[in-house]
C-alpha cells in the first residue's frame, strides 16, 4: 500500500541544470538517502522521495521545502505491488526516471545460537535484497525503451557494504545481505552490459547517520553523509561502476583480506559487536 504527498508550491531560488533530471530514491527519509536526496533537489531534479510511513515526516519536511521538485510517498520497500504503484503513479506524471538508487536498509546483530534471531535475518534479505529487486524492476523496462528512443543514459544504483566483502562475528546476516546484493548487482550489470542502463554497487564503510550512532566499536574511515552524497552522485556521473565510500577504506579492507583466514578471524572476534536485536532494537532507514 502507497501513500504519496504533492505540493503547488516551486522553488523561489534558480538551480542549475541537473545531470539527472529524474530521480527515485528509497531510505529517503534519514542517513544517506536524505542526503542524496537533498543534492539531488539542490541540483534542480524531481526526486520521489520513498520512506516507511514511519518516517513520513521526514520525507515532508524536504517536499515542503523543495516544492514541485519533491513528491514522498508512503512505501515499504518489502512490498512489490507498492512499488510498482509507486512506479506507476511517478511514470504517469514524469516518465522513466533517470536514476533509480536503491538505498533503504536495515542494520543489526545475529547470533546463529538464538531462535528468535533467525527472523532477524529473513527480515534484513528482505529489505536489503528483495528490496532492492523490487524497487528496480517496475522501472526497468521503461528506462530501456526511453534510453534506446532518446540516446540518454540511465543508472541503476544499489547501496550494499564493505561488510558484504567478508563475514564479521556477530554481523551474519548483515554481511550476507550485502553480499548477496553484490553479487545481484555483478549480474545485472552483465545482463545489461551493452544498454543506455547502467548499474552503480555502493560499498559504504561507516557513515555518520542513526545507523551507526549507536557503535560502540571502533568505524575507522567515518565519513559524513552529505559528503558521502556528493562523492557517490559525482561518481555515478562519471560511469563509475563499483563505489567504494570513502575510497580509502576499500583499500584496508583488501589489504585486510590478504591476512591468512585464522588472524583475520582473531582479529574481528575480539571487536566489540553489534547488539542483537532482542538486546537493542535493530535501526531500519528504508
Amino acid at each position: 500500500m502507497t501513500a504519496v504527498c504533492t505540493s503547488n508550491s516551486t522553488m523561489s531560488t534558480t538551480t542549475p541544470t541537473p545531470h539527472f533530471k529524474s530521480a527515485i530514491i528509497t531510505g529517503a527519509g534519514g542517513g544517506l538517502g536524505s542526503a542524496l536526496a537533498k543534492q539531488l533537489l539542490d541540483s534542480g531534479c524531481k526526486v520521489a522521495l520513498l520512506d516507511t510511513a514511519t518516517n513520513r515526516a521526514l520525507t515532508d519536511a524536504m517536499q515542503q521545502k523543495y516544492g514541485d521538485l519533491a513528491t514522498c510517498f508512503d512505501a515499504d520497500v518489502r512490498d512489490a505491488k507498492a512499488l510498482q504503484s509507486v512506479a506507476q503513479a511517478w511514470m504517469a506524471r514524469h516518465g522513466a526516471p533517470d536514476l533509480v538508487i536503491a538505498n533503504a536498509g536495515i542494520a543489526g546483530g545475529f547470533d546463529t545460537l538464538y531462535a528468535e534471531d533467525m527472523e532477524v535475518l529473513q527480515r534484513m534479505l528482505d529489505i536489503n535484497l528483495r528490496g532492492v529487486v523490487h524497487t528496480f524492476q517496475p522501472f526497468l523496462q521503461a528506462m530501456l525503451d526511453d534510453g534506446r528512443a532518446t540516446g540518454a543514459a540511465k543508472s541503476l544504483v544499489g547501496i550494499a557494504s564493505i561488510a558484504g566483502w567478508r563475514g564479521m562475528p556477530g554481523n551474519g546476516a548483515y554481511c550476507a545481505s550485502k553480499a548477496a546484493l553484490i553479487a545481484y548487482l555483478q549480474a545485472l550489470r552483465a545482463e545489461l552490459r551493452g544498454t543506455p542502463v547502467h548499474v552503480h554497487t555502493v560499498s559504504p564503510g561507516y557513515l555518520r547517520t542513526a545507523m551507526t550512532a549507536a557503535n560502540t566499536f571502533a568505524m575507522p574511515g567515518l565519513m559524513d553523509a552529505d559528503t558521502a552524497a556528493q562523492t557517490l552522485i559525482n561518481k555515478v556521473q562519471g560511469g563509475s561502476e563499483k563505489i567504494v565510500l570513502p575510497p580509502h577504506i576499500g583499500w584496508l579492507q583488501r589489504a585486510l583480506s590478504l591476512l591468512p583466514d585464522q588472524w583475520f578471524d582473531h582479529l574481528l572476534r575480539g571487536q566489540p559487536r553489534k547488539p542483537r536485536e532482542h538486546q537493542n532494537n535493530t535501526k531500519q532507514n528504508n
